[in-house]
C-alpha cells in the first residue's frame, strides 16, 4: 500500500473519531451503579493511616454523562480522602463535573487517618458517605471504620532529625529502652490488656529489669520492630487459657496491619530477641504471628527459658532460632517458616514435650526441626549439644524430610526422640548408613517412632494443627511424658495423643 494512502486512511480515522458526537455528555440522572454500597475500611489504630480501598462506579446507560459532584458528606472536614480516576479534586474531598462514558466505569480509591476522638463513643466507629450528585439524583455509598485506641511506643526524634538508637554489638539499630517512669505512658515495663500496644523500632528491656505481659495483652509491631531482652534483663509473658475463640486471655504479638489480607502474611515485623546473658525468661499462652523470627534466643545465662502453651505462625526465617540456649518447651506449636520452624543450633540444652512442629513453606530448603552443634564462621565453631530431647511430639511438613541433624566433631551431640511422629522419607537410601537416622534400630536415640504417617491436621493453611481420631498421632503417646492439659487447656486422655493438641471431632 502506498504511503500516501496509509496517511490518508489514518487521517480519515482520526477525523471521524474527533467528530464523534457521543463525547458530548448529559447530566447524570441518578442511576449510577456501584461495586459496593458500603465500604468497610477495617480496623485502624488512632492516627495511623489505613490501607487503600477501592470502589468502582458504573454507567450502564447508553449515554455519556457528567456527574455534577462526587464528594464526602462531611466535606473538607472529613477524615476520609479520595482520588477519582487519578484526580485529587479539592483536597481529596470534593470533585466537580466528573465525566463518565456510556457503558464505562471509573475507580474511586479511599483512605483514612482518624483519631479515636472523632469516633462514635458508643461503638468507636467513624462514618461518612460518598455522595454522588444531589437533590432527586442523590446517591450514597457508606464509609465505615472501626478505630482502636492504643499505647504507642517509639524511639525519640531529636531536633537534628536523627532518631534514638540502641547499640547492638558494633552496630546501632533504631530503638529505645522501655521506661518504668515514662511521663506519658507511666510504667512501660508493665504491659496490660487495657489498650493494645503499637511498637515502632526495637523496644529494649534494661538490665536488671523485667517486662511483664498480663493475660489478654495485645502488642502490634511495625515493620522492622521487635523486643530485645538485654543482658541481665527478663521477660515474663503471663497469658492464660481462653474460653472463647476470641483468645481473650492469650497474649498476642503480631504486626500492626489489621486488615484481613494481612492476617497470615509473614515477615511484617522483626523478632523477640532474647540476648546473651538475659535471665529467667518465661512464656505462657503466647501467640506470635507473621514475624521474621518468632523467638531468637541466644546464649542465655544458664537459666532455662520456659516456653509453654505457645503458638508461632508464619515466620519468614525461623519460628524459634536458638543458639547455645537452654529451653524447656511444653505444648509448643510452630507452623510455617522459610528455613525451619524450630532450629536448635550451636549446641545448647533443649527439651520439648507434647509439641507440634510443622512446615509447609514453599521451599525445598525448609524443615520442621533442625538441630546442630556448630555455626559456620563462629569462634569457636562448635559448642556442646548437651541435650535435644523430644517427647510425644509431631515433626511433619510438606517435604520428604522434615528433620535435620547436623554435627561436627569436637563437641558433644546428644539427642533423644521418644514416642514421636517424624516425617523422614529414606526410600532413596541416601541416609541408610548414616548413624544419626536409624529410627528403628537405635534405641539409644529413638524409641517408639512413627515414620512418615499423616497426622491429618485439621486446617494447615489456617494454622489449625488439631488432630482427630483418624490421625496417626492419635493415642500414640507415652503417659510417662504426659502433660495434663493441652495447648488450649483441654484435659488429655491416656494414652495421650502426640503433639500439642488433645484430639477432637472436626466440625462438619
Amino acid at each position: 500500500m502506498r504511503p500516501q494512502i496509509v496517511l490518508f486512511l489514518m487521517g480519515l480515522i482520526l477525523s471521524i473519531s474527533s467528530c464523534r458526537s457521543d463525547f458530548e455528555t448529559e447530566a447524570s440522572t441518578g442511576k449510577l451503579e456501584f461495586s459496593k454500597d458500603t465500604i468497610y475500611l477495617d480496623t485502624v489504630f488512632t492516627n495511623i493511616g489505613s490501607s487503600t480501598y477501592r470502589l468502582k462506579v458504573y454507567n450502564r446507560s447508553k449515554n455519556d454523562i457528567t456527574i455534577p459532584t462526587i464528594k464526602l458528606a462531611k466535606g473538607l472536614n472529613s477524615k476520609y480522602r479520595m482520588t477519582v480516576d487519578g484526580m485529587q479534586g479539592n483536597k481529596g474531598k470534593i470533585f466537580n463535573n466528573v465525566d463518565l462514558l456510556a457503558k464505562d466505569s471509573l475507580y474511586i480509591f479511599i483512605e483514612t487517618t482518624v483519631n479515636i476522638a472523632d469516633a462514635n463513643p458508643s461503638d468507636f466507629l467513624y462514618t461518612d458517605q460518598i455522595q454522588f450528585d444531589s437533590g432527586q439524583n442523590l446517591q450514597n455509598v457508606e464509609l465505615v471504620t472501626l478505630i482502636q485506641d492504643a499505647v504507642f511506643l517509639y524511639p525519640k526524634r531529636f531536633a537534628d532529625g536523627t532518631t534514638e538508637t540502641l547499640p547492638i554489638g558494633n552496630e546501632k539499630i533504631e530503638g529505645f529502652y522501655l521506661d518504668e517512669n515514662d511521663p506519658i505512658n507511666g510504667n512501660e515495663l508493665q504491659f496490660t490488656k487495657k489498650k493494645p500496644y503499637v511498637i515502632y523500632g526495637y523496644a529494649a528491656v534494661p538490665a536488671n529489669k523485667t517486662a511483664t505481659f498480663e493475660a489478654g495483652t495485645k502488642v502490634h509491631f511495625h515493620a522492622n520492630s521487635g523486643l530485645i531482652i538485654t543482658n541481665k534483663a527478663s521477660i515474663k509473658v503471663n497469658g492464660t487459657v481462653s474460653t472463647t475463640d476470641k483468645m481473650e486471655n492469650e497474649v498476642i504479638f503480631e504486626g500492626d496491619r489489621l486488615e484481613p489480607d494481612f492476617e497470615n502474611v509473614p515477615g511484617q515485623w522483626g523478632t523477640i530477641w532474647i540476648t546473651d546473658g538475659s535471665t529467667n525468661n518465661s512464656f505462657n499462652h503466647l501467640t506470635i504471628k507473621n514475624a521474621t523470627i518468632g523467638l531468637l534466643i541466644q546464649n542465655n545465662d544458664g537459666t532455662t527459658v520456659s516456653i509453654k502453651n505457645t503458638q508461632i505462625y508464619n515466620s519468614t526465617n525461623y519460628g524459634i532460632l536458638a543458639q547455645t540456649a537452654k529451653i524447656n518447651g511444653e505444648n509448643v506449636v510452630i507452623n510455617n517458616a522459610g528455613q525451619a520452624s524450630l532450629a536448635c543450633t550451636y549446641g545448647g540444652n533443649y527439651t520439648f514435650t507434647h509439641s507440634t512442629f510443622n512446615n509447609n513453606w514453599n521451599s525445598s530448603q525448609q524443615v520442621a526441626v533442625a538441630i546442630s552443634n556448630y555455626v559456620a564462621g563462629a569462634i569457636p565453631e562448635v559448642k556442646d549439644l548437651a541435650a535435644a530431647t523430644f517427647n510425644n511430639c509431631i515433626i511433619y511438613g510438606s517435604y520428604s524430610n522434615e528433620m535435620t541433624l547436623n554435627k561436627k566433631t569436637g563437641a558433644a551431640f546428644k539427642y533423644q526422640f521418644n514416642n514421636c511422629l517424624i516425617k523422614f522419607d529414606n526410600t532413596s537410601n541416601k541416609f541408610a548408613t548414616n548413624p544419626d537416622y536409624q529410627f528403628t534400630t537405635d534405641p539409644a536415640h529413638y524409641n517408639e517412632i512413627i515414620l512418615n504417617k499423616d497426622p491429618k491436621f485439621f486446617k494447615i493453611a489456617q494454622n489449625k494443627l488439631n488432630i482427630d481420631a483418624t490421625s496417626a498421632a492419635f493415642a500414640k503417646g507415652n503417659s510417662a511424658y504426659l502433660i495434663p492439659l493441652d495447648v488450649l487447656g483441654k484435659t488429655r486422655t491416656s494414652p495421650p495423643d502426640l503433639g500439642a493438641y488433645q484430639s477432637m471431632e472436626f466440625p462438619k
